[in-house]
């Protein structure tokens, strides 16, 4: 039996690893039923902790903050979601704003009635084929239906829209929580469009076969703004939640010494053949501590979303400088990143005939993408296809 050892990136603590852990499991178990996971936490024993309960963190800015990146490119679907993700009730609050009133004939029913019953039962029984919304998707078809967007939009709009624009707000509504919650998995995109084209269907549009917002691309601009204003409305919660992040990464740069050493002791309880599986900041201290010398057992490592080497090539890789080559006793290494995870780096340039590149793509825009590799079968088939 492979075992296979996981180590975490930066800011996973429990009860969020456990959750990870599971997650991976199931993954590895349709590709490489034989594998056993084993977890290396090192975020309980070496993790950075704020020493003085945040007394270093700012205040946060204004609200009238303004952008500091480059305007997206508008014809990326995933720069749609983005904004939805920041507000998921912008679609609706388009068509709302423009509608004219109008009077609706005696005995005639009005045009939110149906959606809104709809979302009612939604909000009691669920939709089969958007679970992997669930439990979230509840709370969410409750308060959309009590929404007072929903009426004036429902004038707007015919019914295959409205219908696509209140799937794609649920949807949005229950991965903007996930982010709030700063869930170590999210869904990947084909996911996010099956429950979308479901919810449409149950709300009454024809089958869809995209996530694709048309009303977002009219709305322009005050959308774009979308992005600043969240990021200062949620500035305490974004820099509480970076602070273990950032945090992990400078401790391990100068004092990472005892993460390596907790993965040697791990590695040497196990009976081989054993691979190390690295996730971010857990990539580097698998790498690093392979470089530093020999691992008996380990027959592959395997990297996700990782920055060792960038690090290697700036110069910052604690245990090898560039251009100094991996020492002959690192075994084969396997290195999987999202090209629209701003925080994965590719390996093989720098290590030809050493490192193996792996590109995937989840169709989640950054910094979704860097936590969406768990929810991506192309992943686990990767990897599956590798193991010893």
């Amino acid at each position: 039996m492979t075992t296979v050892v996981f180590t975490h990136g930066t800011g996973v603590r429990e009860p969020h690893l456990g959750g990870l852990l599971a997650h991976i499991t199931s993954g590895l178990a349709a590709t490489a039923p034989g594998a056993h996971l084993v977890a290396y936490d090192w975020g309980g024993p070496h993790g950075a902790r704020l020493a003085a309960d945040g007394a270093s963190i700012p205040a946060a800015p204004g609200a009238g903050t303004g952008r500091s990146a480059a305007d997206p490119d508008e014809s990326d679907e995933t720069q749609e979601w983005a904004r939805l993700y920041a507000d998921p009730s912008a679609e609706l609050a388009t068509a709302a704003a423009g509608v004219a009133g109008h009077a609706t004939p005696p005995g005639a029913a009005f045009p939110d009635e149906r959606p809104r019953a709809v979302l009612l039962e939604i909000a009691a029984r669920g939709e089969p084929g958007a679970d992997p919304l669930a439990p979230g998707l509840h709370e969410a078809a409750a308060a959309l239906a009590r929404s007072p967007l929903l009426g004036p939009a429902a004038e707007a709009l015919d019914q295959e829209t409205l219908a696509s624009v209140l799937a794609r707000a649920l949807t949005a509504t229950v991965v903007a929580a996930d982010i709030e919650a700063d869930s170590p998995v999210q869904i990947s995109g084909d996911v996010r469009d099956a429950a979308v084209a479901a919810l449409a269907g149950r709300l009454g549009a024809a089958p869809v076969g995209t996530g694709r917002g048309p009303l977002l691309r009219m709305a322009g601009r005050p959308l774009l703004r979308l992005g600043s204003r969240y990021a200062v409305r949620r500035r305490r919660a974004l820099t509480d939640a970076a602070h273990p992040a950032a945090g992990d990464i400078l401790k391990y740069l100068a004092r990472g010494e005892d993460m390596r050493q907790g993965l040697r002791d791990l590695v040497a309880t196990l009976e081989p053949p054993v691979v190390l599986l690295g996730h971010s900041l857990g990539g580097i201290i698998s790498l690093d501590t392979l470089i530093s010398g020999p691992l008996p057992g380990v027959e592959l490592l395997t990297t996700v979303g990782s920055q060792g080497p960038f690090l290697y090539e700036t110069g910052a890789l604690p245990s090898l400088a560039h251009p100094d080559p991996l020492p002959g006793h690192v075994p084969p290494w396997l290195n999987l990143y999202d090209r629209r995870d701003l925080l994965g780096y590719a390996a093989e340039p720098l290590f030809p005939g050493r490192a193996h590149d792996v590109t995937t793509d989840s169709r989640q825009p950054f910094p979704v993408a860097h936590s969406a590799y768990w929810g991506d079968p192309a992943v686990y088939r990767a990897i599956g296809e590798r193991l010893p």
